[in-house]
């Protein structure tokens, strides 16, 4: 399963100080994921992925978040290769591995 999306990035409040940013997967897709991935969850529901923002395509996992939709973290070398601020919108691509 590919999820292509456009999103804005967010930074998670729970830990103030660390730098924890993310883009939610839209909600349809989501409930998708949830209902592919029954069972075969890892740890924290995180289900494994290949994520593509512009040029820059990496491995990750996603995790359900805690308003629904899942979450799809974004680590500083990707955010620095696409030139990326919290708020701005990324066009992604997540695909299921």
């Amino acid at each position: 399963m590919i999820v292509e999306f456009e999103a804005e990035l967010w930074q998670w409040d729970a830990r103030p100080g660390e730098s924890w940013i993310f883009v939610s997967l839209p909600e349809e897709p989501s409930e998708e994921i949830r209902e592919l991935t029954a069972g075969t969850r890892r740890g924290f529901g995180a289900v494994k992925v290949r994520a593509q923002i512009g040029a820059t395509i990496w491995r990750t996992s996603i995790f359900p978040g805690s308003d629904g939709p899942y979450v799809l973290p974004l680590k500083r070398a990707v955010r620095t290769a696409q030139r990326l601020e919290i708020g701005d919108r990324a066009s992604v691509s997540v695909e299921l591995i």
